[in-house]
């Protein structure tokens, strides 16, 4: 029941899906009768037949029946007590998550069963080719595909990290359990093992306790790229490069990488105060240890696969060198005794310390190693002994112990060393130095043991010579991270460690070159050139971090700025004085903002803000995401700052600053701004320094940002999707104007109400020339475990995205085929506007409708996100953000936002004789179909009788005529869909997702029930806080069974 991976839903197996599902429930069943007793499982059965019954006669159409059933079933429900809710609550929850699970692992054996999967590499190049693309065009294309798929940490993921990891270790035992080679002794261990992790998940807390940190959410994105995309990038680079060798005759480069990847976790700070500049410091210094880690991991295991003796003249050189440098100059053993006479950390970590946090809300089942942070270590007291709230991993030193607490939600930055008050920093250092240095006495020899020395002479492994040498090298780098973390000052010798992907990839492609020259490609591509794949993906950082901050926050500096100079207002001033002010000041050479300056708090963390950025540079930040841009001046004062720290810190440091500048990126979000879009863009590029400026920085390329979540908010999501295609179309233009080229980065959500969708449907349905081989777009909350966190699912996410861009690049979508269609577009959307908006914001009572028919109030209990619901303490829709919006209506399955206004655009379209016109539309333009797709399959999933439902018992009398006129709106909108479409039912051209919809509604059904009485109950017992986790339990359990929340 997903609109959200629909790519590849028609490849679901029903064959053994429902065998699975029985498997996963019978157990479930079990485990219950164990833990709660046969008498409520008894009840749970007698509820859940009843649910089913009731939709057995929907579906016969029989209503009168049906609806007597469903009064019984809510009748019992409401009889229940809060301990029965709770548990029934819980163990549906678990049903449909199971279910989830089972749907997933089918989607991944299907498509692995498949001799020519749809939308893959191999398919879609074939199809090019035959089509008459030259191989060519095609090898040429696809190698320079630059895709950038940006992870962002929007609070939608309901489940805790916890639990995540126990679903995907269900997934992967349902894998096992299809071997054909099994034995029954094999398959029982399965069960048993499945039992342990289901009764594991039973025995687990739901929900979370306390608001994760950003650090937190940085690192559950850092968990995916480590449980999933390492894996992945391999195997999927491989299948492009076989598509194109079977297709052109060549394989994909190398160092080629059609796509990367990016991140917000940790750097969007747009109405989240939490996000600071030492938090944005943080998270990117984690994203380098983790990256280095997984690569001295790498690099071990092919220092054992690369044994052989035979290899290039210029391999053996280096060889010889790193030889000659180790016994000559005793390089290598300088370097570990400067390290045991100053670094306080242990040479390595402990077995499993990779493996996702099993911890959180500081109870925990199990230790977790966390990543080095100024928590990272302990100095003992002077009796020896440490906090005893802490576990500990004693390293080699007595002196020093790891802290393993169990917190997820702790940050790195939140605790500093311990340490007597009394020692200032460069007495800690002096004190670590001693300690350390005392504890490796006699030590020597047993590191002699564990790490033999380099071989003398270089006829022996020089593959183990080299890549020993890499390992060491990272290995320092990794050090080094640790006390950058730990904000010890450390100066090294930049030759002693990596700082950039090119460092690394030069060893590893001369290890590569040799071992094919000698005859050995075979072994050449295989782990070796998985690593250096990874190298080319992944560089130094995993995730390059984007910043993005609202605009009205760099006016606010810039007012700052210009009282203390006494120059004016700079808010209060035109925009026209504005250009020309930030014009001059971008030319001169001299810094704006005085060292002495003194700012309130907000404009110092804007400031703190591009110092940092000015530190890390281009080589660890990806782009500067300006959100609600409406202005050419918003861009030119975030150059203006950025060029400003850039100055002030390379008269700091004395030394350029790591990569460029940030490239700076307009986030057009509210009807009003996508309208300006163009505009905006053109007076930009008309400006000399700013053309001059993104030639020489940025390769001549514009980055421009469209909002998906803030545009349908604004206006409904037929007149969202058609004001964001315009403006794609008027920004293409703008930069083909001025010889610029464009990457659109997509904003897009999880749920259809932000832009969310297939991926697939939604590329090819962008206007012609929009994806001219770039692609940015965001995945958010739980989009980001659903599509990328099994890495057989990443690997097909990730083809998609590829063959979808190429596609939209060769094949360009056709544009409305005449103006006619153009204006009735235009007239719908008008419409559809009007109705959407007199609702939500001029019918007064909406706002209290909305608080009463929905949990909205209710859903900041969750825990779910670091930021906060609104961007102002307004009550208002308009300071709501989009994902609360969304997520409540969601709840109630009655997604209003996403269908609001469609049926009324339609009908006024249809009533004025266009019935035919826009038939041919849906037939023949490309983003009409897939926006009344899209419609339709958001149509499929409301439920007007559970909507109804929560009217008639949460909303009062004087409201629940609004209810009634809403449920009328929405039948409206099905209706037309239909007409247009051809269909005679909704979801008629996607049967499986149909099927998985009706298969969940049993379960889903009596929890929506539920809620509206738990809802009804908590309303008037608010403080009770057993209602409340009941009604979150009940959120979570929705949530799984419509698979999105906002």
């Amino acid at each position: 029941m997903t609109d959200t991976t629909d790519d590849i839903a028609e490849e679901i197996s029903f064959q053994s899906f429902d065998d699975d599902c029985k498997l996963l429930g019978n157990l479930l069943n079990d485990i219950l009768h164990r833990e709660v007793g046969t008498t409520f499982v008894d009840k749970l059965e007698r509820i859940r037949v009843l649910a089913q019954s009731a939709c057995n006669m929907r579906q016969a159409g029989i209503v009168n029946m049906a609806e007597l059933l469903e009064k019984q079933l809510a009748s019992e429900l409401s009889q229940m007590t809060l301990e029965e809710a709770l548990t029934l609550a819980r163990a549906f929850s678990h049903y449909l998550t199971l279910m989830g699970i089972a749907e997933t692992h089918h989607r991944v054996r299907k498509g692995g069963n498949m001799a020519q999967i749809s939308k893959s590499c191999d398919d879609v190049f074939n199809q090019l080719v035959q089509g008459g693309v030259s191989p060519d065009e095609l090898y040429n294309t696809v190698c320079k595909q630059e895709v950038e798929i940006v992870l962002t940490a929007h609070p939608t993921q309901i489940n805790r990290r916890t639990l995540q990891f126990k679903h995907i270790r269900i997934a992967h035992l349902l894998d096992y359990n299809d071997r054909p080679d099994l034995s029954p002794e094999d398959r029982e261990m399965v069960i048993e093992d499945l039992v342990r992790e289901i009764t594991s998940i039973w025995q687990t807390d739901e929900l979370r306790r306390q608001k994760p940190t950003p650090v937190d959410e940085a690192r559950s994105g850092l968990n995916i790229v480590e449980q999933s995309l390492w894996k992945a990038v391999p195997h999927y680079l491989r299948r492009v490069s076989n598509a194109l060798k079977k297709h052109t005759g060549r394989p994909l480069p190398l160092t080629c990488t059609p796509i990367k990847f990016g991140s917000w976790m940790g750097g969007d700070r747009d109405g989240n105060p939490n996000v600071t500049a030492k938090v944005t410091k943080d998270v990117s210094l984690l994203s380098r240890w983790m990256a280095v880690d997984l690569y001295i991991r790498e690099v071990d295991s092919l220092r054992f696969e690369l044994s052989m003796n035979r290899c290039s003249d210029r391999l053996l050189r280096l060889a010889h060198e790193i030889l000659e440098e180790a016994n000559h100059e005793n390089r290598r053993e300088n370097w570990n005794q400067s390290v045991k006479r100053s670094l306080s950390l242990p040479t390595q970590l402990p077995a499993r310390a990779h493996l996702p946090s099993f911890a959180e809300n500081g109870e925990s089942q199990h230790p977790r190693l966390d990543i080095p942070g100024p928590d990272h270590m302990q100095l003992n007291d002077k009796d020896g002994g440490v906090s005893s709230s802490s576990t500990t991993f004693k390293s080699g030193n007595p002196n020093i112990r790891l802290s393993l607490t169990g917190s997820a939600n702790s940050s790195a930055s939140s605790a500093a060393v311990s340490s007597p008050p009394s020692l200032n920093s460069s007495q800690l250092l002096a004190q670590r130095k001693v300690q350390f240095a005392e504890s490796q006495t006699g030590r020597s020899s047993f590191q002699k043991l564990l790490e033999p020395q380099l071989p003398q002479l270089p006829g022996i492994a020089p593959y183990r010579v080299v890549l020993g040498n890499v390992k060491a090298k990272l290995e320092r780098s990794r050090r080094r991270l640790e006390l950058l973390l730990e904000d010890v000052l450390c100066d090294y010798d930049p030759l002693d460690y990596y700082e950039t992907s090119d460092q690394l990839l030069e060893p590893l492609l001369i290890c590569y070159e040799s071992l094919q020259s000698c005859g050995s490609g075979v072994l050449a591509d295989g782990r070796l050139a998985d690593l250096i794949r990874r190298v080319a993906t992944f560089g130094m950082v995993l995730m390059k971090l984007d910043l993005r901050q609202e605009s009205g926050r760099h006016s606010e500096t810039l007012d700052a700025i210009t009282s203390y100079l006494d120059m004016g207002t700079y808010s209060e001033w035109d925009e026209e004085k504005k250009l020309d002010f930030l014009t001059r000041e971008l030319k001169g050479k001299r810094p704006l903002v005085p060292v002495s300056i003194e700012v309130p708090a907000d404009v110092k963390e804007v400031l703190d803000t591009f110092r940092i950025a000015a530190e890390l540079g281009s080589d660890s930040l990806g782009a500067y995401v300006i959100s609600m841009a409406s202005n050419a001046s918003d861009v030119l004062a975030v150059e203006l700052l950025q060029k400003d720290a850039l100055l002030a810190a390379i008269g700091e440091s004395g030394r350029a600053c790591p990569g460029g500048t940030l490239r700076v990126v307009p986030l057009f979000e509210t009807v009003k701004d996508l309208r300006e879009a163009g505009s905006v863009i053109r007076k930009l590029l008309s400006i000399d320094w700013y053309h001059e400026h993104i030639i020489k920085n940025h390769n001549g390329h514009q980055e421009v940002m469209v909002g998906y979540s803030d545009s349908g908010k604004d206006a409904g999501r037929f007149t969202a999707a058609w004001e964001l295609y315009k403006a794609q179309e008027d920004v293409v233009a703008a930069c083909n104007d001025y010889g610029i080229k464009v990457t659109l980065f997509h904003g897009r959500g999880g749920s259809i109400g932000r832009g969310g969708g297939p991926t697939y449907l939604a590329i090819q349905s962008q206007p012609p020339g929009s994806v001219m081989g770039t692609l940015r777009s965001t995945e958010q909350g739980e989009m980001v475990e659903a599509k990328f966190g099994l890495p057989q699912i990443s690997v097909r996410q990730l083809e998609i995205y590829t063959t979808a861009v190429l596609l939209a690049t060769l094949r360009p979508p056709i544009p409305p085929r005449e103006i006619k269609w153009r204006n009735l577009m235009e007239e719908i959307s008008k419409i559809s506007c009007e109705c959407y908006r007199n609702v939500v914001y001029e019918n007064p009572e909406f706002l209290s409708y909305f608080h009463e028919a929905t949990p909205e109030a209710e859903l900041g209990f969750l825990n779910i996100g670091s930021r906060p619901a609104r961007r102002k303490s307004s009550t208002g829709i308009g300071n709501l953000r989009a994902i609360p919006w969304l997520f409540a209506w969601t709840q109630t399955r009655f997604v209003l936002p996403a269908w609001l206004g469609v049926g009324a655009g339609l009908k006024g379209a249809c009533e004025k004789g266009h019935t035919e016109e826009l038939k041919a539309m849906y037939k023949e333009w490309p983003f009409f179909q897939s926006t009344m797709d899209l419609i339709e399959m958001v149509l499929g999933k409301a439920d007007i009788p559970i909507a109804k439902h929560y009217d008639e018992v949460l909303v009062s009398e004087k409201r629940q005529e609004l209810g009634h006129e809403l449920r009328s709106e929405l039948m409206t909108a099905e209706k037309f869909v239909l007409v247009i479409s051809g269909h005679e039912k909704l979801q008629q051209n996607n049967r499986s997702l149909r099927r998985l919809i009706e298969n969940r509604l049993p379960f889903l059904n009596p929890m929506n029930m539920l809620q509206v009485e738990i809802l009804k109950r908590l309303r008037r017992d608010d403080d009770n806080l057993k209602i409340r986790d009941a009604l979150l339990i009940t959120i979570n359990g929705i949530a799984a069974g419509m698979k999105n929340t906002g």
